[in-house]
């Protein structure tokens, strides 16, 4: 594979990809088959063995070595990321910081998390000693997105890493490159387990491929179409299945709200990126009496921010083509319904890139509203009060993430609680992807399984449970030579304890 020392038995067919900005050539990558992936799993099983063996504290010091050269090395990572997204270069740095933080903290955590510990016993086990201790699964397989390339895998990746596993990772056809600059990365830091770590490129079918490959556990970031076909090939062997798939954010600004600040963090929210972001803002409520200001100042906003190829972009060009024509038509479709269009339209679609876009008095019904749109696209809507608010925004069939705009954050909590959402800020935008310590993930079309934290890292475990009997006990209850009378007794005992309060 690309990313460790083996090499293929015959060369695999290659693929070719392009930037999204300039729709010129940036590289060739072997198109990698079933046995090729078969071979890799091979190779990471065989050097996972070592891995798991060390103490927590010496892998560690490995991830910690890791995340250095990802530092060191944080200009051609950030480059290398630019070149295949299209993204501004600021932006793909900022990605590899975040990374770096998660990292970070998987290393540091991972052995207090998984470390064996003990469990009370109840009265008729009081003669045993019960612990339970997270062990590595063996060989996870990792499917990454394009649209944060090195952030999202690692989220699986890292933790999996941490947790003494091998993986095996199969990036984006469009963004391979990063993929396999990151194995080779932690090749050359930890050289004594090389190849733990190995890339695997191509497209769907080098996914399916991996999928059928026998690894321990796999984990997905994509639509929840495809998540649908790959966690079918996954139950013929009942490989356990991480799956996240993408989301329809919304935002509740209340009457109390700082508005400028609200307003500065919708368009950062659903703009950056271009809008590809799984987590990012898509629909808007605001209770009626303060929907007009926000919607001017969000235009306002909006349409000062740079689009295009120019080094001063705000954002860049939509890194999958096709996504382009979704953006067009959930547009076309939301003024066709009547929306309205405060700022763009359906003009501002100009591939490869779209300008800002804000839409307000959408059909909760339109496409724009229910579909995932992942473009710099923003529907702002009224509602009479919070409750309103609430009942929309939880009418999605996504739950990922979600945003609360409110004078107090106690207030803005109590509102969070009441979404349904894997994880929401209050008076920010994705402030919990910032936390490693928090875990991430959604429900409903928005996946399921959790990566970030302590969930994390246990994500990528089985669980041992383990008793050591501590001395004979006076009743044997699990023995045929206690006399039906001694049982009966103890039967009336537990039932007279249990019906106390």
């Amino acid at each position: 594979m690309e990313s460790s020392t083996a090499e293929t038995a015959r060369p695999a067919p290659v693929f070719t990809t392009y930037s999204p900005a300039t729709g010129e050539p940036v590289a060739e990558h072997p198109a990698h088959g079933p046995a090729e992936v078969s071979r890799a799993v091979d190779g990471v099983r065989a050097v996972q063995a070592g891995w798991a063996a060390l103490p927590a504290s010496r892998r560690r010091d490995h991830l910690l070595r890791w995340k250095k050269a990802l530092a060191t090395e944080l200009d051609t990572v950030a480059r290398t990321i630019a070149e295949e997204t299209g993204k501004p270069a600021g932006d793909a740095a900022l990605e590899v910081v975040l990374t770096l933080e998660h990292l970070a903290w998987a290393a540091r955590n991972a052995g207090r998390v998984l470390r064996r510990r003990k469990v009370s016993t109840g009265l008729f086990t009081v003669h045993q000693r019960a612990s339970l201790v997270h062990r590595p699964l063996g060989v996870v397989g990792v499917i990454g997105p394009w649209n944060y390339p090195l952030y999202t895998p690692m989220g699986s990746i890292g933790y999996a890493l941490a947790a003494g596993n091998g993986v095996v990772f199969k990036p984006s056809e469009l963004t391979p490159g990063t993929g396999v600059l990151l194995a080779r990365l932690f090749d050359d830091a930890v050289p004594g387990h090389a190849g733990l770590l190995t890339t695997v490129t191509g497209a769907a079918s080098t996914g399916d491929a991996l999928a059928r490959s026998g690894v321990d556990k796999l984990a997905f970031t994509g639509s929840p179409g495809t998540a649908r076909k790959v966690m079918a090939v996954c139950a013929e062997t009942l490989t356990p299945f991480l799956a996240e798939c993408g989301g329809k954010d919304a935002v509740i600004v209340t009457p109390d709200a700082d508005l400028p600040a609200a307003a500065d963090a919708i368009v950062w929210g659903a703009l950056s990126n271009a809008g590809q972001t799984c987590a990012g803002v898509e629909r808007v409520y605001a209770v009626r009496e303060i929907h007009a200001e926000l919607c001017e100042r969000v235009v306002e906003r909006a349409k000062a921010l740079p689009t295009g190829a120019g080094a001063d972009a705000a954002y860049g060009p939509m890194t999958l083509a096709g996504q382009v024509a979704v953006v067009e038509r959930h547009v076309t479709g939301a003024v066709s319904a009547g929306g309205r269009a405060l700022l763009g339209g359906p003009g501002s679609v100009r591939a490869p890139y779209v300008e800002p876009v804000v839409l307000s008095d959408v059909p909760e019904d339109a496409a724009a509203m229910t579909e995932e749109t992942f473009g710099p696209v923003v529907a702002i809507n009224a509602v009479a009060d919070v409750d309103e608010a609430v009942e929309r925004a939880n009418a999605s069939r996504y739950a990922l993430g979600a945003a609360v705009f409110c004078g107090g954050g106690r207030a803005g909590a109590a509102i969070a609680a009441r979404l349904r959402a894997g994880a929401v800020s209050v008076n920010s935008v994705l402030g919990f992807a910032a936390v490693p310590a928090l875990p991430f993930g959604g429900s409903g079309d928005s996946g399921f399984g959790r990566i970030h934290g302590e969930e994390g890292l246990r994500a990528f475990t089985s669980v041992q449970s383990t008793t050591v009997q501590r001395f004979t006990p006076p009743i044997a209850l699990t023995s045929f030579d206690v006399a039906a009378a001694t049982r009966e007794r103890a039967v009336r005992l537990a039932q007279s304890l249990h019906r106390r309060r």
